[in-house]
């Protein structure tokens, strides 16, 4: 049984009751808003009752059991035995990161069967395993961002329990655990916060209606809300990072941003547990301050996504140039990412229809910007949630795979790409309200129009998959048993060996940008990416001829890694096949930074 009392913060409430299967009971004001009762036993059942009013959830329930809409019941998260009292932790940057979605990622779609594919990801040489959210939300399907009860685990997913057990055997594997975390709003069923306090204002809007209120009246109460919230997971789940959804909608004006006091608490934090701990931010601001230390008037992240690299790839290997690829597709604009981190460092941006960002730094640390060539969103988010296996062909996922493991940035995955997965990964729901249902139907339709799929998908009549449909989500399931054949088991492999390299070679795993270069000639058939002694060469002139690339010396450099035997190998440079990568390694002191012969 906890020693600790169950407490809520519910200042908009001048009588506050404690509902339990034995029945009502009075809670005591203790100050500020608090309400306190006698602490409750493991697997106790209750909810509140305001001014006569609910009952209701526990904006800080732990577990929700039967639904959103039903009682909290108490979890001790004292009672697991951890094994893992020698794990030193992992700092996210420059792990090999592997994000997945627990409700698709096994045919079970728990943690428990995820704990159970551990080891392939072990064997694939992941080192941090960066979890979608498991906040509890309405149905039993979803992506996770809709949650409501941001201290619990989603029921499907087995629970509080299941994740301490999935953190437990992971850190026995020697990987670490993120937790996708969303702080900006709160999905719109099942939400019971503003019964309970301020928890949001009109003095700010976000995509998703009234902001999280963080700097008006009683923010105060909604800021600890949040940074208890992301404590707990560090400290009672053993978890070693959290990815924060879209801060930039994190909407701030108090004297201390809420990143910051986040950021300084996490590090006290870090230092009390004796093991790193990282704060990962998806940010759409393209601006360093992101990851510049508090005390040098930054706000303190760890990481940051650096989405521009993942478009500069994407568009560039596709030929996509649609929606938010407007900017992007040219190899100069890919040579940009591959060092400057941000395309939009400043200039205008044609999606945005203004400027936008600001540059990085030369000695910024590359592994402070988490990249990527397919993760949920950009899979997801497409009209039909096809991914790029399903348009690229083999050679070109081998050229993908190396831009994004061999550049100075923290690589992550999206479960599957790995093997060039044939499923899609789809947006689904599973919203009871009807009207609610049709809500996100219409969004889906009208994203697909505002985004400019039909260039994609062609003049046809398309169809959105309609996100309530359990046979969506059923489609978007991982086919684990396809791994081993054909291009799936082809692809892994060259995967595999390019993270083994990764980890082999000082020049590849380090994230000094200052050491990175890229040149290229100027119709984009190829492409060199310099780090320190280590040359990655592609081509990419679909349905020509192969392409010769000056790289003096190359005849003298060790052969490390190539998706198929280049052509041919002289003195004076490289011949790949029209889609090719190779990746050579100088082993003099000589500088073999490619050349390009004048015109």
């Amino acid at each position: 049984m906890s020693t600790e009392p169950l407490r809520v913060w519910a200042p908009n409430a001048s009588r506050v009751e404690v509902e339990l299967s034995t029945g009502r009971e009075s809670m005591h004001p203790d100050g500020d808003g608090w309400h306190t009762f006698r602490p409750l036993e493991h697997g106790e059942d209750y909810a509140f009752v305001l001014d006569g009013e609910g009952p209701f959830p526990d904006p800080r329930s732990p577990w929700q059991p039967d639904g959103v809409h039903s009682a909290s019941r108490h979890f001790d998260t004292t009672r697991f035995a951890f094994t893992d009292a020698g794990w030193r932790g992992r700092d996210a940057r420059g792990a090999v990161i592997y994000e997945l979605h627990l409700g698709t990622f096994t045919a079970e779609g728990t943690l428990a069967s995820a704990t159970e594919r551990l080891p392939d990801l072990v064997a694939l040489g992941v080192q941090l395993v960066q979890l979608m959210p498991v906040a509890a939300f309405e149905g039993e399907r979803g992506w996770g961002y809709d949650g409501v009860d941001l201290y619990a685990v989603h029921r499907a997913y087995g629970g509080p329990e299941a994740l301490q057990a999935f953190v437990d055997t992971a850190h026995g594997l020697g990987l670490a655990v993120s937790l996708d975390v969303v702080y900006n709003h709160l999905g719109p069923a099942g939400n019971y916060l503003a019964q309970f306090g301020p928890y949001f204002t009109d003095a700010h809007h976000t995509p998703w209606g009234q902001a999280v209120n963080l700097d008006g009246p009683g923010s105060t109460g909604v800021r600890a809300f949040i940074i208890d919230n992301a404590v707990r997971w560090l400290r009672d789940f053993h978890l070693d990072a959290l990815r924060l959804d879209a801060v930039h909608a994190l909407i701030d004006d108090s004297p201390t941003h809420l990143l910051t006091e986040l950021a300084d608490a996490v590090a006290d934090l870090s230092v009390e547990l004796g093991r790193p701990l990282s704060l990962i931010a998806e940010s759409d601001l393209n601006d360093v301050v992101m990851v510049t230390p508090t005390t040098a008037g930054g706000l303190g992240m760890t990481a940051q996504w650096a989405d521009d690299v993942h478009h500069a790839i994407h568009a560039f290997l596709t030929g996509e140039r649609h929606g938010y690829y407007a900017d992007f597709g040219a190899v100069t604009t890919l040579a940009k990412a591959l060092t400057e981190v941000f395309v939009h460092d400043g200039g205008y941006s044609t999606f945005r229809g203004q400027d936008w960002g600001a540059p990085v730094p030369a000695d910024t640390d590359g592994h402070r910007f988490v990249v990527s060539t397919t993760t949920h969103d950009q899979v997801g988010n497409r009209g039909l949630g096809d991914r790029p296996a399903a348009s690229l062909d083999d050679a070109q996922l081998a050229v993908s795979a190396a831009l994004l493991l061999c550049g100075p940035y923290t690589p992550m995955l999206f479960m599957g790409e790995e093997w060039a997965a044939s499923t899609p990964w789809q947006y689904f729901t599973d919203h009871a309200d009807p009207e609610l249902a049709a809500a996100v139907r219409a969004g889906r339709e009208r994203e697909f129009a505002e985004h400019g799929w039909q260039q994609i998908y062609g003049q046809g009549d398309l169809t959105v998959p309609d996100p309530q449909s359990p046979a969506t989500m059923a489609a978007s399931v991982l086919d684990w048993g396809e791994t081993g054949t054909g291009r799936h088991a082809a692809i892994r492999d060259f995967y595999t060996r390019l993270i083994a390299l990764r980890a082999q070679e000082a020049d590849l795993a380090t994230g000094d940008r200052t050491a990175t270069g890229v040149e290229h000639d100027p119709e984009g058939t190829w492409l060199v990416l310099t780090r320190g002694r280590v040359q990655v060469a592609i081509s990419h002139a679909p349905g020509g001829a192969p392409v010769e690339i000056p790289l003096p010396g190359a005849a003298a450099m060790t052969t490390l890694l190539s998706w198929e035997p280049p052509v041919a190998v002289t003195g004076a440079g490289i011949t790949l096949p029209p889609v090719g990568v190779v990746i050579l390694r100088q082993d003099s002191s000589e500088s073999t930074r490619v050349r390009v012969a004048e015109a």
